[in-house]
């Protein structure tokens, strides 16, 4: 009797919205989480490739799991995590503590990236160009503030647009009261203030690790006439397809905008896939805003898929390209140098029996 290939049995870490909507959490709180469909998306595809999937969810239900000396041969994570500005780290650091390998970056990146106020810091010593700004910590700190205005607002470690509004862009020292009094109340943390860009506004793709990273393309964000203006805030992205329109562009600046993003993801050490933010200042230059190395992926709502289908990158592919790199990873990682395949041979990549696990 033939013996049953055992195919690569792949985790899947998220964060469900209507599971925290369901215990209280608002709409903007869950913003950052997944729905049920983009999780639906990426199990299929995966099992497309060849893998074996299996749903294990939050950090909640993965620390049960492992306490019950379950392992996989790779964790597809996508958890965005609930509080602290390492919030996107646990699951990676978590991972890391049983050696189990994952998709995206690692704690350190995850971590550094959220706190935007770090990563602009970061990205001056890389000669990367990045907005000036000022960290407001405090009240107190709103009368330290010596940046000309306009100026921008936002908390210092969200995302998907959050406390991003009509009245994030600030003229006067009044404005400047309010909508950092308002920040510092609603999200509980530092406010992040920048010079205001008035110029275009970009999202550059990458795809791959170290110096095979690439950036394959550069969406331009244009804002409807009847959405907020000024900036790609909350409302914007939480209604992008009434609000928005994604226009590819190919020209001398937007390769000046993907020539800083791939310096700056590759300076972060960001890894398999995601995407970077830029806006262009008053004297047409491509500055960093904020690098996202854990993007969405809804096949249809998330700007990486978007980009990546506006290129001729079918979802399939992307998140084939997303494994192909994790793959390699894990597999020098315990010394079995990966060898590229096609779909249908990644089950003869990854061994299972090759990878150490919390369970040997």
């Amino acid at each position: 009797m033939a013996i049953k290939k055992q195919l690569p049995r792949i985790g899947i870490t998220y964060d469900l919205r209507q599971d925290y909507l369901a215990q209280g959490f608002s709409e903007e709180e869950t913003a950052e989480f997944d729905r049920i469909d983009t999780i639906q998306a990426i199990e299929q595809t995966l099992e497309d490739l060849g893998f074996k999937t299996d749903r294990i969810g939050n950090i909640f239900n993965l620390t049960k799991r492992i306490a019950n000396g379950e392992s996989w041969n790779m964790v597809f994570n996508i958890a965005e995590g609930l509080k602290g500005f390492a919030r996107e780290a646990q699951v990676p650091a978590l991972l890391d503590a049983f050696n189990i390998p994952y998709t995206f970056s690692d704690p350190l990146v995850l971590s550094l990236a959220l706190h935007k106020a770090l990563t602009k810091r970061v990205m001056r010593d890389l000669g990367i160009p990045t907005p000036d700004f000022f960290v407001v910590e405090n009240h107190s700190d709103i009368d330290l503030v010596n940046l000309p205005f306009p100026l921008f607002a936002k908390p210092i470690a969200e995302g998907t647009g959050k406390g991003i509004t009509l009245s994030s862009k600030i003229e006067n020292q009044h404005e400047l009261e309010n909508v950092c009094t308002n920040l510092l109340i609603n999200y509980k943390q530092p406010v992040l203030l920048e010079t205001f860009l008035p110029g275009r506004e970009f999202t550059v793709g990458i795809l791959g690790t170290g110096n095979e990273a690439e950036a394959i393309g550069t969406l331009e964000i244009i804002l409807r006439e009847q959405a907020e203006p000024t900036a790609y805030s909350y409302v914007n992205k939480e209604r992008c397809e009434d609000l928005v329109e994604y226009r590819m562009v190919n020209e001398s600046l937007s390769r000046k905008a993907q020539k800083i993003a791939l310096k700056a993801w590759q300076g972060l050490g960001c890894r398999d896939a995601g995407r970077v933010d830029l806006k262009v200042d008053i004297n047409g230059t491509p500055h960093l805003i904020e690098v996202n190395p854990l993007a969405g992926l809804h096949p249809a709502h998330s700007d990486l898929p978007i980009l990546c289908q506006a290129v001729g990158i079918s979802y399939r592919q992307l998140i084939e390209k997303i494994m192909d790199s994790a793959l390699k990873r894990a597999n020098s990682l315990f010394g079995e140098p990966l060898k590229k395949a096609p779909f249908k041979k990644y089950s003869e990549v990854l061994n299972p029996l090759s990878l150490v696990s919390c369970n040997t």
